[in-house]
């Protein structure tokens, strides 16, 4: 069999031909989309689906070994790989990067992805079994239209939590920000037990900023028509707001989460989301062997968050004045100019042994659990978030834009395992050029307050702890997760009939 049949499930690839259900994953081709999409594929395959897992060239090359490795190791699972025609509407060559996309140009690249309806149906159309089920990142509006044209069930996939969820929809369906003109004066989130504040800057809506109010516009109208929710979170965590985001929508939500815990092995947890990391991991892991359990502090901002580089020489010397081992993650140093670049070279000289900088992707999961790292500073990405908490670690919270302002008051607010940088405004993608940067004493303080220990910290650190038991728990036999990710697979069989028993 060759490359082409193996990844795309051309030539006389029969996997999965026996599966009873088979659901076509379409993650949006950011990495923290595309990973925990391809991470529900391999819980679904593991259980007897077939999941084929939808990607653009770019993507699919980040994807291709993990999905290979699962395929060798029997899983029925597909990558159905599909161009994406820039020059149609307007992107560059290799647009395909969505880190080479200029700003001015991103609801371009959403208007390139839609293009993929055709040819995606067409090729599920020719490729056997027929699909049972489309499971869509809630960002692709366009899926409603294949799922209509071949005559099966779209769910919504949610790389984010109910909690998130249900606070911004509550926030637009009571209009809390009626006749509130500042964008960061605080408004509560109504319909809730807990009391949350939150404000426009912080939770504006998806998408709804200039220029992509057509965009926003369409997504919710396929939120609402969507046939179901699958979310990356698990019942124990926020019971009240799944239950809240259920009855808000009136439609089932399948909590499988955490989809992390599905990596069971090194090799897995290594490559998972880059090709790269798997050489990286044996080096971090040596370096974490060599220290004290708990002791290390890991930083990282995520796949998108390029930070300014004043912010970047403050969190350096933030984290070298905290006296506490640390890994810190850096995505592009290259992006930044030479006097950033000769600062974090005085910086590893001056931090060695103590300081890893990792420049590039890292193994992230794979070091959040070793014994050895203490906490997190995280920029509240769902993912990140999450796997900390599966991690059992607390965090110091650094939200940037989007849902992380939410998952920041998650955890520090309801889990009471984090503890907050400060940061009130968006970091990013903001329309005025006004600069906010965190200290290096704030820094400092924010590290030491969830490494070093005292009543507060320890018992945030017990928090994260009883969190992570309920995680893992929910993934294994007798588990919430796990007893809905059977459901869902169940629900979409296709019975004697050849219909869904949905």
């Amino acid at each position: 069999m060759g490359h082409q049949g193996a990844s795309n499930g051309m030539g006389g690839d029969d996997i999965g031909s026996a599966a009873k259900a088979h659901f076509v994953l379409v993650p949006l081709m950011y990495q923290g989309h595309v990973i925990p999409a391809v991470d529900t594929a391999m819980l679904l395959a593991t259980h007897g689906a077939l999941a084929s897992v939808v990607a653009t060239p770019y993507n699919a090359a980040r994807i291709r070994p993990t999905i290979d490795f699962a395929r060798r190791s029997g899983l029925p699972i597909r990558l159905v790989e599909l161009p994406l025609d820039c020059a149609a509407v307007g992107l560059p060559e290799g647009a395909d990067d969505v880190d080479k996309i200029p700003p001015a140009l991103h609801t371009n690249y959403f208007d390139a992805l839609a293009l993929l309806a055709a040819p995606l149906e067409q090729h599920l159309r020719a490729h056997p079994p027929y699909p049972t089920c489309i499971v869509s990142d809630f960002c692709h509006s366009w899926t409603v239209g294949v799922a209509a044209n071949l005559n099966v069930p779209r769910l919504s996939l949610y790389s984010m939590c109910a909690f998130c969820l249900l606070c911004q929809h509550n926030v637009e369906r009571f209009n809390s920000y009626d006749g509130v003109a500042d964008d960061n004066e605080p408004v509560v989130v109504p319909g809730l037990e807990k009391r949350i504040e939150v404000t426009r800057a912080q939770a504006p809506g998806f998408f709804r900023a200039p220029g992509f109010d057509h965009l926003a516009d369409a997504i919710e109208r396929a939120r609402v028509q969507a046939d179901g929710v699958v979310m990356n979170s698990f019942l124990e965590m926020e019971p009240e707001y799944v239950a809240g985001y259920e009855a808000a929508r009136n439609m089932k939500v399948w909590t499988i989460g955490p989809v992390s815990l599905y990596h069971r092995y090194a090799a897995t947890l290594a490559a998972r989301g880059n090709t790269t990391t798997a050489i990286a991991a044996d080096e971090c892991i040596r370096w974490l062997d060599g220290k004290e359990p708990s002791s290390v502090a890991y930083v990282s901002f995520g796949s998108i968050v390029h930070a300014d580089p004043k912010q970047v020489m403050e969190l350096g010397l933030g984290l070298e004045a905290s006296g506490h081992p640390f890994i810190w993650v850096l995505k592009n140093p290259d992006h930044y100019g030479e006097a950033v670049r000769e600062f974090l070279g005085d910086l590893e000289e001056r931090v060695a042994g103590r300081g890893m900088l990792i420049k590039g992707w890292s193994p992230q999961v794979l070091i959040l659990n070793h014994a050895a790292v203490g906490g997190f500073v995280t920029h509240c990405g769902w993912n990140s978030t999450l796997e900390a908490i599966a991690a059992g670690l607390p965090v110091v919270t650094w939200p940037h834009f989007s849902d992380q302002f939410l998952n920041e008051k998650l955890a520090v607010e309801v889990l009471g395992i984090g503890v907050s940088i400060g940061v009130k405004e968006p970091l990013v993608w903001r329309m005025d050029n006004k600069e906010i940067v965190v200290g290096r004493e704030v820094v400092e303080a924010a590290v030491r307050s969830i490494m070093d220990g005292g009543d507060e910290g320890e018992g945030r650190r017990r928090k994260a702890l009883a969190l992570s038991e309920k995680a893992r728990a929910a993934v294994q036999e007798g588990g919430s997760s796990l007893a809905n990710l059977l459901d869902l697979i169940k629900r979409f069989e296709v019975d004697a009939g050849g219909c869904t028993t949905e």
